[in-house]
């Protein structure tokens, strides 16, 4: 695998992605896609990942946007299929089986405010501003922005950032749910990151992936999240886990996922 505006480190199960753009506020150019792309593809496969930590290289931004560039010259068409593969992508690391945390250091505005709501948890330094400012260029949020930030915030306040492209604060974008945490600067942020997802770490590996896979159902048209929870709970007895979990309940001790 060859990264080149992502940087990859693995540190006792847990996968720290940094977006390597500070230049260019890691702006998402077609480059860091793919590159985002391969790195996820490539987790998928790490037996006993904890989880993945998401952040952008510098103090000034996450992903301050899209590259505006890259959007010179294209036609319908070609629109079209660059906010599919955008949907895609974030549509992977969305259903991950492990939880992704965004850790949002400075500016998430337009691509990198999808980017964010695409991972299950936000960590959120003093300085992040969160942003979907697509029709100050007369287009719309291409990567799931609509969607998911109504999810998150409610429609009308969702509508309400959309249409006046106004950039909220680290404290309104709490107060707002967007954000799980904020925190003092970016290390603590990170120890932050790092707590969560050993505390998580330390449950069922398939019942936290199930977890995921259920929310996310919620979502999703045409499927019953209801009935994928009654699916989901059944086949996890299928699991040596929950003969690990109940025996340890009933023992009165902390059980040891981690050595299935």
């Amino acid at each position: 695998m060859e990264l080149k505006n992502l940087l990859w480190s693995l540190e006792d199960g847990i996968l720290t992605l940094t977006i390597n753009r500070p230049d260019k506020l890691n702006a998402l150019n077609e480059q860091t896609i793919l590159d985002l792309k391969s790195a996820f593809e490539n987790a998928k496969t790490i037996s006993h990942l904890k989880g993945v930590i998401l952040t952008g290289a510098g103090e000034k931004a996450f992903v301050a946007g899209a590259d505006i560039s890259e959007f010179v010259g294209n036609t319908p068409e070609q629109a079209k299929a660059l906010a599919q593969r955008g949907h895609d992508i974030f549509n992977s690391i969305e259903s991950m089986p492990v939880p992704v945390i965004a850790l949002v250091n400075g500016f998430a505005l337009g691509g990198g405010c999808e980017l964010a709501m695409a991972c299950h948890l936000r960590i959120a330094t003093p300085n992040a501003k969160f942003g979907q400012p697509e029709v100050n260029l007369g287009i719309i949020a291409g990567y799931g922005g609509t969607q998911r930030l109504t999810q998150y915030i409610g429609k009308a306040r969702s509508l309400e950032m959309h249409l006046t492209a106004d950039v909220i604060d680290a404290e309104k974008a709490h107060q707002f749910g967007l954000v799980n945490y904020v925190e003092m600067d970016k290390a603590t942020a990170m120890e932050k990151a790092v707590y969560l997802i050993n505390k998580i770490g330390s449950k069922g590996p398939l019942a936290v992936s199930k977890v995921i896979e259920v929310i996310n159902d919620y979502f999703k048209d045409g499927v019953d999240g209801f009935a994928s929870e009654v699916n989901a709970f059944g086949e996890l007895f299928n699991s040596p886990e929950v003969k690990e979990g109940v025996e340890a309940f009933l023992e009165k001790r902390k059980a040891d996922f981690r050595k299935f």
